[in-house]
């Protein structure tokens, strides 16, 4: 089994993934570094220099490029769901896990939103970019996990774990 963990910028999708990745011994893949090493520079540089369409593009690219063996936990940016092939694969390969936080809360966590690497930042606000994202978040997720911002990983762990189980078992049900 795969996971992907999908999400806002700030609700701590590679610090749960790599959580996770050690709890199971599964290979923790952070896309967000993927695209860092191949394209040579910081994602908010690439923005800048670039523009929002080259990223989501090199998103899309570096996440169809992945080799997904069983026992992997990928986060990739929240722009992944901008592009519909990137999450068929990501959907086809894992189960998805939204990270789902209230804006106020990402707000609070994103201290400096215009040097994450946010598509679309230049253009829209954070309130903007979440109510467009969120929709495409919800289409795209197996399990929604609820987040306050102030959980510590190991219960962020368990939660993910118990709701993956019972994901499982539902499905199984069906086959």
């Amino acid at each position: 089994m795969n996971i992907t963990l999908i999400g806002m910028s700030g609700v701590g999708k590679s610090t749960i993934g790599k959580a996770l990745a050690k709890r199971l011994g599964y290979t923790f893949i952070d896309v967000d570094s993927v695209i860092k090493e191949k394209a040579g520079m910081p994602l908010q540089m690439l923005i800048d220099t670039q523009g929002d369409s080259v990223l989501v593009r090199l998103e899309e690219e570096a996440v169809l490029g992945l080799e997904l063996k069983e026992g992997c936990i990928i986060s990739p940016g929240g722009s992944v769901i901008y592009s519909e092939e990137a999450m068929t694969f990501l959907k086809k390969k894992s189960t998805i896990v939204f990270l789902d936080m209230s804006l106020k809360n990402i707000i609070k966590r994103v201290k400096n939103p215009g040097n994450r690497g946010i598509v679309g930042f230049h253009e829209k606000s954070m309130k903007e970019i979440y109510e467009e994202r969120i929709t495409l978040y919800k289409r795209y997720s197996d399990i929604t996990i609820k987040l306050r911002g102030g959980e510590k990983n190991a219960m962020v762990v368990d939660s993910i774990l118990e709701l993956l189980e019972e994901y499982r078992n539902s499905i199984e049900k069906f086959i």
